[in-house]
């Protein structure tokens, strides 16, 4: 009988070896075993491959978990047999109990439950006699997997080993999210990453500053009024046009115009101000906010003109939106994290209609969609079907939307005040 038993007890030895190792391979962090792994740690590297080759892995579990249980079950009821024999026919039924009792415990849930808890450790600790393992019983996996995907083909279903683009991005979205509620540092990075994420979705027409807010100086000034221009202006690259607004003709430097003018000795005769200016860079106004910082990289240049498809000038974009669409705006203490927004004591905000969804969903944790309209004014128009009149009001997406200024056609001030109240305090926390 100690023979017995000794098989007996190293069956269910390798039963929670498999039972263990199929946890901890599934559950460890691919992102950790990689760091080990590069830091020349030899079993993340067994870890690394197993988990590129899963099926393979999964199917030598399975195996030598379906074998040592039968063998633990045939040898458990020849241990009864021999020795508890006046339980007569109800001695399969015992035995088939007894094992299915020790098994559950000892050799799945003791060991799935320890290896669910420590991942990494344990698949560090069984990744050389796995690797062997899994290439000892590849023919017959092998063999195996074929006959299975044929069975799954029949029934149209098509197995797929690597996930897509798609799939990994969210994936790398769902691990950014499930440590968003940590703290306050960890929450702030997980905004930077996200937003690094959708650089290749948002196109530069959703962060450029409109033309109307961009200062264009006519390249045909009176050279005393132009200076003076550029000098009264907050921005350091200045567009320059001729004929119509829409005539770019060159992006004036204020520090190029300062060091030409100390070259003149201070005197503006015969200073040649096209000749000072770069020559201008037209992008679409389609062109994704990842394409726009690798062109800006590569071209070592921070400013571009956006145009739409006819040509007109739509805005301009710097290197400093892609940047701050990153790591968001920065403000000092006295201001408004995000600029065009007032809060009242209340809990509502007046917005300019031309603020951005996603400045004010990064902000206040809102959920406005940006899929058809980029800022504000063009949310509303999208939701409400017309050109709302002042005093008119909306209700949607948790929000109510009180239309305060019109002029034409462009919506130029908002009232937003959240619905629920949970949402009033939490953004109003978000604005201070």
């Amino acid at each position: 009988m100690i023979v017995e038993l000794i098989a007996l007890l190293a069956l269910l030895c390798c039963s929670a070896f498999f039972s263990g190792s199929e946890t901890a391979m599934t559950a460890a962090s691919r992102a950790r075993i990689y760091a080990l792994s590069g830091q020349g740690n030899r079993n993340a590297s067994r870890v690394e491959r197993m988990q590129e080759q899963m099926e393979r892995v999964i199917a030598t579990v399975l195996l030598g978990n379906t074998f040592v249980n039968n063998a633990a079950a045939a040898i458990t009821t020849v241990i009864f047999a021999n020795y508890f024999h006046e339980a007569g026919g109800a001695l399969p039924l015992i035995a088939a109990v007894s094992i299915t009792v020790v098994i559950f415990i000892f050799s799945e849930v003791l060991p799935k439950t320890y290896a669910i808890n420590n991942p990494e450790r344990m698949s560090l600790f069984v990744a050389p006699l796995l690797s062997a393992l899994v290439r000892v019983t590849y023919p017959l996996t092998h063999v195996t997997q074929i006959v299975i995907n044929g069975i799954l083909g029949l029934f149209g279903v098509k197995v797929v080993r690597e996930p897509g683009a798609e799939e990994s991005i969210e994936e790398l979205r769902g691990a950014i999210d499930l440590h968003s509620e940590s703290a306050e540092e960890i929450r702030e990075a997980g905004a930077m990453l996200h937003s690094i994420l959708d650089l290749d979705e948002v196109p530069v027409s959703d962060i450029m500053v409109h033309r109307r807010g961009v200062t264009t100086i006519d390249a045909d000034l009176p050279i005393g009024d132009l200076v003076q221009l550029v000098l009264e202006s907050p921005h350091t690259r200045i567009p320059l046009w001729r004929g119509e607004p829409d005539n770019i003709v060159g992006v004036l430097h204020a520090k190029g115009l300062l060091r030409a003018l100390r070259n003149n000795e201070w005197k503006l005769e015969g200073l040649d101000i096209i000749s000072l200016c770069a020559k201008p860079w037209f992008i679409p106004d389609s062109t994704t906010l990842l394409k726009q910082l690798e062109a800006f990289k590569r071209r070592r240049e921070h400013f571009a003109i956006v145009v739409d498809e006819y040509g007109a000038l739509m805005g301009v974009v710097t290197l400093e939106d892609i940047i701050e669409e990153i790591v968001g705006d920065i403000a000092d203490e006295h201001d408004m994290k995000v600029e065009g927004v007032v809060q009242e004591e209340e809990g509502s905000f007046i917005i300019d209609g031309s603020v951005t969804l996603r400045d004010l969903n990064r902000e206040f944790d809102w959920n406005l969609p940006d899929e058809e309209a980029s800022t504000l004014a063009g949310l509303v128009l999208h939701e409400a079907r017309q050109i709302p009149l002042p005093g008119q009001v909306f209700s949607f997406y948790g929000l109510r939307f009180e239309i305060l200024e019109r002029q034409r056609n462009q919506i130029r001030r908002i009232r937003v005040t959240p619905l629920d109240k949970g949402k009033t305090d939490a953004a109003a926390s978000a604005a201070k």
